[in-house]
């Protein structure tokens, strides 16, 4: 199938966008390769593996599972153990939400600290 586009870039808005690309370079394990008063970038080399946080003043979390400000958007990262990549996010900031989901356990979910979902997944 040809393309149209090629992706580049996940963007998430948020209040502090160096704080929040902090998070998720610990996170992924990506430095940090671009910084503006309203724009950071973190990447593992390229795209399409880069996340970006743009400043938004006025941001609102997402209060999932309400339809009221929905997620609208959430990141899947893959661990090998669970319970101590659970600890590792809480460490570094993350909150476990406290509707979970995933009936077996194949997936936790968790709060970065401008309130985005994201999951713990199995492989």
């Amino acid at each position: 199938m040809n393309a149209i586009a090629r992706y580049r870039t996940t963007v998430l808005d948020c209040p502090d966008p160096r704080a929040l690309a902090e998070f998720y370079s610990k996170l992924l394990g990506w430095p940090i390769v671009s910084v503006e008063d309203d724009w950071v970038v973190v990447s593992d080399g390229g795209s399409p593996k880069r996340l970006a946080f743009q400043l938004a003043p006025d941001h609102q979390p997402p209060d999932w599972p309400s339809n009221e400000r929905p997620q609208q958007l959430h990141l899947d990262v893959t661990v090998d153990d669970l319970d101590v990549a659970e600890k590792q996010v809480l460490e570094i900031g993350a909150v476990k939400h406290e509707y979970q989901p995933s009936e077996d356990d194949q997936f936790r979910v968790f709060l970065d600290p401008a309130g985005h979902p994201f999951c713990l997944c199995r492989d």
